[in-house]
């Protein structure tokens, strides 16, 4: 399996960016994708997750209300459309996923394949 980010940039605070991940090469009935997000010096945490079963999707409260995970594309593609985005929101943001599981999980440990990230900057 294959995770390939990209839509990320440099947008201002406030502003708006569509995340997306696509993944290739991946036929498994329930599996859950998860986004997460590094800061330099920071752990990786857990920002949104989906999963194919329901689209049951659950947020970090960091992020609750601004950001939202969907799937697209026959659940090829999941998007994470970021609002009102905020300095602290600055980070290089992953994709990965999680097979076998029909609830998703937040934890880092959940995942096992992971896609290389796509940056994310936030100007005050």
């Amino acid at each position: 399996v294959q995770l390939v980010e990209s839509g990320g940039g440099l947008v201002q605070a406030g502003g708006s960016l569509r995340l997306r991940c696509a993944t290739v090469g991946y036929r498994f009935d329930d599996y859950a994708i998860g986004w997460f997000r590094q800061a330099p010096g920071k752990e990786r945490e857990g920002v949104a997750c989906i999963s194919s079963r329901d689209s049951g999707a659950r947020y970090s409260d960091s992020v609750k209300g601004r950001f939202t995970i969907s799937f697209a594309n026959a659940k090829k593609t999941v998007y994470l459309q970021m609002d009102s985005l905020k300095p602290e929101d600055t980070a290089t943001y992953y994709c990965a996923v999680d097979d076998g599981t029909v609830v998703c999980g937040m934890e880092r440990h959940d995942y096992r394949s992971w896609g290389r990230g796509t940056q994310v900057t936030v100007s005050s």
